[in-house]
């Protein structure tokens, strides 16, 4: 490792509270953190395939970490991640990507949930976690994430998630499942601006919502002040047309029974997605609320960045780091470790030079140690 990615590491990771006490302490926290990090850059997706790395490069990291005892065992890394402090490690890990990435103005950042299919303990009674991530859609980087226990529990897992975000600027897109007058609050309270999806979970929302924008058809939007934005796209004998329809003016938001108890609250979207193929047409619409002005082209924007998170996000663990399979799952190791995926994840999408996917990366740091320190210098 470069000095000075060893250097960024140590100073944000440096005050993270070790969970051994006296004679547990054969080897320093960070240097089995910093081994956990290029063990997994390089495919490593479990504590044995760490141990495994870090013996077959123990001579390289002599040169630069001082390993007085050699290399943990897979054991002792599966017990210091068990009980690593996850709060107080994702705190370390925000506070990194602060250091390492700055957001521009109106960058989307997507918030949405994941989870970690193999990450049970059915003897244990233990279901499997459920992971909210942050996911800037411009810089294609994990900002943070926290754990769940279930889908439900979102609604209060994503306040935590934003509380530890720099928000200032930007647009917080999240599903659903997120619309809540709390999470809208907690966004504008940190700077941003919101675009939150609407469905029957709001059922008066909802229903004002849909309804007002079915007055609007039946005129087709004739004196009605509102703008709109339209885009096309073809590809993969496909065609997808998606058009987007934005209400800002008083006296239309007045129809929302509930719009004062909505923060900022200052326009109502609509966006309809028609999806062509060959003689089949499917139409779907969806509806939004947000504390942005009435700028269709922006909405429609930030509502088709928000679907990134599925494929920059969920589908690159899945497919790149094999995270429904992992099978780790001891107290706060499955969350730890999705947090060390995240971090790689992070260090190898900031790493260009390499024109080729995610997983072919990783095995590109595994078989040359320079293009390691190329990924840890990004």
């Amino acid at each position: 490792m470069s000095p000075k990615s060893h250097q960024t590491i140590t100073k944000h990771f440096a005050d993270l509270p070790d969970p051994r006490v006296g004679n547990a302490k054969q080897h320093e926290l960070l240097d089995i953190l910093i081994i956990a990090i290029c063990a997994v850059i390089c495919g490593a997706d479990g504590w044995v395939e760490v141990e495994l790395w870090g013996k077959a490069h123990v001579a390289w990291l002599r040169t630069w970490l001082d390993l007085p005892q050699g290399i943990p065992s897979h054991d002792t890394f599966g017990r210091v991640f068990a009980r690593l402090d996850p709060k107080h490690f994702q705190r370390c890990f925000v506070s990194w990507m602060r250091a390492v990435s700055k957001l521009t103005q109106r960058q989307v950042v997507a918030v949405d949930g994941k989870r970690l299919r193999r990450s049970h303990d059915h003897r244990a009674g233990k279901s499997a976690i459920h992971m909210v991530s942050a996911w800037a859609t411009a810089n294609r980087l994990v900002l943070g994430q926290v754990k769940t226990d279930d889908k439900s529990n979102e609604i209060t897992a994503i306040p935590d998630l934003l509380r530890l975000l720099e928000l200032t600027g930007c647009i917080v897109t999240i599903d659903a499942i997120g619309c809540q007058t709390a999470i809208a609050d907690r966004i504008v309270q940190q700077g941003g601006d919101y675009l939150l999806a609407v469905k029957e979970n709001q059922p008066q929302l909802y229903q004002d919502v849909h309804d007002l924008f079915a007055e609007c058809l039946k005129v087709n939007f004739r004196q009605v002040p509102h703008d709109y934005s339209r885009t096309v796209n073809k590809g993969h004998g496909r065609v997808e047309i998606r058009q987007c329809w934005t209400l800002a003016d008083a006296e239309f938001l007045d129809y929302l029974a509930q719009r004062r108890t909505w923060k900022n609250l200052q326009t109502v979207v609509m966006i309809r997605a028609e999806r062509r193929v060959g003689d089949e047409t499917s139409v779907e619409t969806r509806y939004y609320i947000s504390s942005l002005e009435s700028n269709a082209r922006l909405a429609l924007q930030a509502a088709r960045g928000h679907w990134g998170i599925e494929n920059g996000l969920h589908w690159v663990l899945d497919i790149a780091f094999r995270e429904d399979e992992s099978r780790v799952r001891k107290d706060h190791a499955p969350e730890n470790l999705a947090v060390l995926r995240h971090m790689a994840l992070n260090l190898l999408k900031q790493e260009h030079t390499a024109k080729v996917g995610l997983k072919a990366k990783r095995l590109k740091a595994a078989w040359d140690r320079g293009y390691l320190l190329q990924v840890l210098s990004s």
